[in-house]
C-alpha cells in the first residue's frame, strides 16, 4: 500500500478526477466496498484506490497476476499505471520518486 501527495493544483478535483481517471486508463468500471475502488486489470489482480483522510493524497495498494509472461502486457499495464499516477496526482514519475526521497 502506497499514499501519494497530491498537487495543490489538483486537490480541489481530486474526489471526481481519481475516479474517472480510472476508468479512462484502465477502461473498466471501479467497484466501491468500504472506501475502496478496486479493478483488476492487464498485469494486476487488483489495483484498490481511495482518498487518503486529509484529502490531499491517494491511497493505492496493488497485487499483480501470477505467472503472467506476456511481457507487452506487463509493460502496457506499467505504463498505464504510470499515467495514471501522473494525471491525478499531478507530478510526473520523477517528482514522486524525489517527494519519497525527502520523506525518508
Amino acid at each position: 500500500m502506497q499514499e501519494y501527495p497530491v498537487k495543490r493544483t489538483h486537490i480541489k478535483i481530486l474526489p471526481e478526477n481519481f475516479l474517472a481517471k480510472i476508468t479512462e486508463y484502465f477502461d473498466t468500471t471501479p467497484v466501491e466496498k468500504d472506501g475502496w475502488y478496486t479493478i483488476s486489470f492487464g498485469a494486476l489482480e487488483s489495483m484498490q484506490v481511495k482518498l487518503g483522510e486529509n484529502k490531499k493524497s491517494i491511497i493505492i495498494s496493488t497485487v499483480s497476476k501470477e505467472g503472467v509472461e506476456d511481457e507487452d502486457l506487463i509493460l502496457d499495464t506499467n505504463k498505464r499505471f504510470r499515467r495514471y499516477l501522473d494525471d491525478v496526482t499531478g507530478y510526473s514519475s520523477k517528482e514522486r520518486v524525489k517527494k519519497a526521497k525527502k520523506c525518508e
